[in-house]
């Protein structure tokens, strides 16, 4: 007889279905897998084997074959242990065979049978509600992430041998309250603005840049406060919409490996070493995994001493940072994935960091120029706000805290209400197109003669124009106004002065 369970594999972010058909015939004592299966798969046979025989199955001493269709898509993972155990045990009639037309399995096994989690609960519930199905049986590790899912019933498994139950129906499905609270850690509690002291001009760009979700790059020698700067970026984004919160969680739940399940829940905030590929950046594979640009989607993606990343590595980042997504095209098909985050780089001027204009500087004018060129001219141009950082002064140090995170938020908050009543639900003034932007900017004649006069010193490409425009609009929405004038161009300008050799 032939069984057929429903599993799930990870194609980037998204769970694609998979169809676990097994069959167990006359002839020789075997146990083949097929249907494009990677090495970790085709290994399941003897998870599978040891962990019926240790749970009280029979393993039956027959021809087994399990196919994993679509034969197309290549199969990887521990995550199908469940599925194949399930349809094999449904197929030797030790199960009843109708359990596997109301629920996904999803899950991989011990020796013992003991059922460990595995990667992307949330989007393996997301698809077995799509495909019409009563639930999905999941580890329990895993049942409080797919319970977020609703209208989805979710079956915690502990064990192998709890198929019978689930068979026979005696399994309770996860209650609601155990579902994870998305409303996450108190940003409160997250690293404060107060900290940084002795930088106006640096605090009031963390501002614009929060409001507008725009991007930024941050020169200056070491000890400046760049990095100190960017770890703060996240405690003055507003908090998480649901619908915010679930991207962020299915794309930190497929990109986890097996663990305790525990999920972090806010906006995330990632920093790769500066030793990172293009592809740990933006994702790849086979079946192909996000990167850090969709690792840092809805949040912040911090590139700390820009000038020792790779010139590939940093150009990858031109279409994600235009697009808001990042596409992935491969011999066996197209894959998107979101990657809508803010960039923040931090560079020093040169290799020894003190910078040519500093009278210190010992670098050979060749490293220096080759130590500049990592950041093109392309990337720059797609980058809104780029300032230069000074070390404080000891006065400054010893100083007052300045204003607190929470105080700073409500006013980027009150900026992003306006944006969002202006150009639409979870949208920004980062993410306007520069017809849209002039559309609905609505600026003055001021505006026009001061970014004229930009355009002339600057020598403004025209996406730098439009980038200009946006950041005087996210500007004007932190002052509640509603008309751009000369002044908030003005300012814009000023943010779009890059130091540096």
């Amino acid at each position: 007889m032939i069984a057929v369970a429903r599993t799930f594999s990870l194609v980037g972010v998204e769970a694609e279905p998979v169809y676990v058909e097994a069959d167990v015939g006359r002839g020789l004592p075997a146990f083949t897998i097929v249907g494009l299966p990677d090495t970790s798969v085709r290994e399941s046979r003897e998870r599978v084997r040891s962990a019926l025989l240790n749970s009280g199955f029979s393993f039956p001493m027959q021809r087994i074959t399990a196919n994993l269709a679509p034969a197309h898509l290549k199969k990887a993972g521990p995550g199908f242990d469940l599925a194949i155990a399930a349809a094999l045990l449904a197929s030797s009639g030790q199960i009843d065979v109708h359990v596997l037309d109301r629920y996904a399995l999803a899950g991989e096994l011990a020796l013992d049978g003991t059922i460990r989690p595995v990667p992307g609960a949330l989007a393996m519930a997301e698809a077995t509600r799509s495909l019409g199905l009563q639930g999905i049986a999941v580890a329990s590790q895993d049942a409080g992430e797919a319970r977020l899912v609703d209208g989805l019933e979710v079956v915690a498994i502990e064990h192998v041998s709890r198929l019978t139950d689930l068979a026979a129906g005696s399994l309770a499905s996860v209650p609601r309250e155990a579902t994870p609270d998305l409303c996450g850690p108190s940003q409160d509690d997250a690293p404060d603005l107060e900290d940084l002291r002795g930088q106006p001009t640096l605090r009031r760009a963390l501002e614009i840049a929060a409001a507008g979700g725009h991007s930024m790059l941050l020169t200056g020698p070491p000890g400046a406060g760049k990095t100190l700067a960017a770890r703060r970026l996240p405690s003055l984004l507003p908090p998480l919409e649901r619908g915010e919160a679930l991207e962020v969680l299915r794309i930190a739940g497929a990109c986890r490996g097996a663990g305790n399940g525990i999920l972090p829940v806010g906006r995330p905030f990632r920093a790769p070493h500066h030793s990172a590929s293009a592809r740990a950046l933006i994702g790849g594979g086979s079946p192909p995994r996000p990167g850090e640009v969709t690792r840092a989607h809805r949040g912040v993606l911090f590139l700390d001493e820009l000038g020792e990343f790779r010139r590939d590595s940093l150009e990858a980042l031109r279409q994600p940072l235009e697009r808001g997504s990042v596409t992935l095209a491969r011999a066996g098909g197209v894959v998107s994935m979101p990657c809508s985050f803010m960039l923040v780089a931090a560079s020093n001027p040169c290799p020894c960091g003190h910078g040519r204009d500093s009278g210190r500087c010992e670098c050979n004018p060749a490293f220096a120029a080759r130590y500049a060129s990592k950041l093109s001219g392309a990337l720059a141009d797609r980058i809104d706000v780029q300032i230069q950082v000074d070390r404080p002064s000891a006065a400054a140090l010893s100083g007052d805290p300045g204003e607190p995170s929470r105080r700073v938020r409500d006013r980027v908050r009150q900026a992003r209400e306006r944006q969002e009543s202006r150009l639409g639900p979870g949208r920004c003034n980062s993410a306007t197109e520069g017809p849209e932007l002039r559309r609905t900017g609505c600026f003055d004649e001021g505006a026009g003669a001061a970014l004229e006069l930009g355009h002339a010193q600057l020598g403004l490409s025209g996406r730098g124009w439009d980038r200009v425009l946006g950041v005087a609009r996210t500007i004007a929405d932190l002052g509640g106004e509603a008309q751009v004038t000369g002044l908030h161009v003005s300012e814009a300008l000023n943010l779009r002065r890059r130091g540096g050799p």
